[in-house]
């Protein structure tokens, strides 16, 4: 007997091949009917056998992409309408609807076995990618996501790609940022003045093998990636290590490096299982590794710290580059000390100017900056220091304080090391890291990436949450918006997190555990008596604290301005 079912999946099902996925399962349990993208997840109609249908509907969540991440899985009878074959339908938006997009993901074992085949017609191309990797967050402007919604709308695909697009057989099928060196990006160098595009494999291999003997000789090139430019040197040349940190004013912080290979990775630094797992798995983010002694790199790296920031790389231009220069790259982001990592030719090239001897790019837009997330295992546990690439803007789950429907709230995060936050109902959309918000650059990055979060997860703010320090970039703006505010002093905020990270949360209702002794010695924060707190000893809950002891007061004639100019 022929039955139906109609199937809504949601979580992060788009951007990661599950129509593809769908359609080749139901191809092997001889099913019919049809799939679609929509603002709210992904739709299926599904007609076939009552065993079929059953083994269907198991395999979905079993079976789906790696990549994938499914919160939930609605399935309801429906008519039978006579469906004859399966088939991808055209995506549709849905009003007041919301789904989750794919982080970007590391170039997969696939295409870095054809980027490197001399027989592969992408062979050396920069940009290749499947369903199971490239480009996604970085380069999308709207849900639902399909290639006329990103900043690939520009670049037609040529005949053979849109043979492998519409091949249900084919790695490709429905792969939205698929090209080749016919019809994508392409990568290009400036450098004195002089411009070289690179159009097939021969210039390509030309123009990498240029940046890399610039690396070895001890530039510094600015490279275009995915979700902004990183500045590159050889981690092994200490003048030339010195001389970027002199450029880019950067005289204390450590810098990341990348190397080759997880092999590479084990010859400068210890690494255990948990942090090759990182290393090599789909992210790919800055892991900070236990150092090795008498290793070649330069001292002025990482000065006298025992850890080094190490990642391998993903996306197949760093594969392109870190094969051809043969050692270690320093890869620090692209910007001016603490300002948001620089995402566009014409900014890069005006701001970098007196820092990069040359310029690496390419004419993919990046619609949303990135910099690399930064990661340490404690303990077997990974902890994220910096959540940006591969990690944002996958939401975080939180305890539903009430059957009722919240209002969505926006929490502006703090002045240094900047992100937002919106919430709604019990799932928290933390923005990737956005840098320190003293500048107008970098105030203008936060609104133009909140305005995409509210945009592409049709989010609007009912409620803003903000620190209570008058003077904060976004605790200004938030008190600006015509909207309910809620000011949080910025210790007490700090505690919270953590009561919040260990759910000190009743299971089934609002009530909280107990108050708790909280100790913030981050730094400095405005308190409720007008004065500047630090080193806070507080009685708190999530809601409300109590101050029970701190760090004796000093006075700073010319306030703010003595901390930032104590000399």
């Amino acid at each position: 007997m022929v039955t139906a079912a109609d199937i809504h999946i949601a979580g992060i099902v788009q951007g990661v091949g599950f129509r593809p996925f769908v359609y080749r399962l139901a191809s092997q349990w001889n099913l019919n009917g049809w799939v679609f993208n929509a603002s709210d997840g992904v739709h299926i109609h599904i007609e076939g056998g009552d065993q079929d249908l059953e083994g269907f509907i198991g395999s979905l969540p079993e079976l789906a992409p790696q990549a994938a991440r499914i919160t939930s899985v609605q399935t309801q009878p429906s008519d039978v309408l006579g469906a004859k074959s399966f088939e991808i339908r055209a995506s549709r938006q849905q009003e007041r609807s919301r789904t989750q997009i794919s982080p970007d993901i590391a170039t997969c074992a696939d295409c870095l076995r054809e980027l490197f085949d001399p027989n592969d017609r992408r062979y050396l191309y920069p940009f290749i990618n499947c369903t199971n990797c490239g480009p996604r967050f970085t380069i999308i402007e709207a849900l639902p996501y399909d290639r006329p919604s990103t900043s690939m709308a520009v670049f037609p695909m040529c005949s053979e790609c849109s043979m492998e697009y519409h091949d249900p057989a084919d790695r490709r099928f429905h792969a939205q940022p698929d090209a080749c060196f016919e019809c994508g990006p392409q990568l290009s160098l400036w450098e004195n003045g002089t411009l070289k595009v690179a159009a097939d494999p021969e210039q390509t291999l030309s123009l990498i093998e240029h940046v890399a003997e610039l690396l070895n000789r001890g530039m510094i090139v600015a490279i275009k990636g995915l979700g902004g430019y990183h500045l590159a040197c050889s981690a092994s040349d200490e003048l030339a290590v010195e001389r970027l940190r002199a450029r880019k004013h950067r005289y204390g912080k450590p810098f990341a490096l990348m190397v080759a290979s997880l092999a590479d990775a084990e010859t400068i630094c210890q690494v255990n299982s948990e942090e090759a797992a990182l290393l090599t798995g789909t992210i790919r983010p800055i892991v900070l590794l236990e150092r090795k002694p008498q290793q070649a790199i330069a001292p002025s790296v990482a000065g006298g710290l025992h850890e080094l920031g190490i990642m391998l790389p993903y996306t197949p231009l760093q594969h392109l580059l870190l094969e051809a220069t043969g050692c270690p790259l320093v890869m620090t982001s692209g910007n001016i000390s603490e300002e948001p990592i620089l995402a566009q030719e014409s900014e890069a090239h005006d701001l970098l100017a007196n820092v990069a001897d040359a310029f690496l790019d390419h004419n993919r837009a990046i619609l949303s900056r990135y910099d690399d997330s930064v990661i340490r295992v404690v303990n077997g546990q990974t902890t994220i220091i910096r959540r940006a690439r591969g990690y944002a803007p996958a939401p975080l789950s939180l305890p539903r304080l009430s059957s009722d429907s919240l209002p969505v709230l926006l929490a502006t995060g703090p002045e240094q090391k900047s992100t937002f936050c919106l919430v709604s109902d019990n799932e928290a959309y933390v923005s990737q890291h956005i840098g320190d918000l003293e500048s107008a650059a970098t105030m203008a990055a936060w609104l133009t990436t909140l305005e995409l979060y509210k945009t592409i997860f049709d989010l609007e703010p009912q409620v803003v949450a903000a620190d209570m320090h008058p003077e904060y970039l976004a605790a200004k703006w938030a008190r600006a918006q015509e909207l309910p505010i809620i000011e949080v002093q910025h210790h007490h905020a700090h505690i919270a997190a953590v009561l919040a990270e260990h759910k000190a949360q009743k299971s089934g209702d609002a009530a909280l555990i107990e108050r708790v002794i909280g100790v913030a010695f981050d730094g400095t924060g405005y308190g409720e008596d007008h004065s500047i707190w630090g080193g806070e000893v507080l009685l708190a809950t999530l809601q409300s604290f109590g101050r029970f002891a701190h760090v004796a007061p000093v006075l700073m004639p010319g306030g703010q301005a003595a901390m930032e100019h104590p000399d």
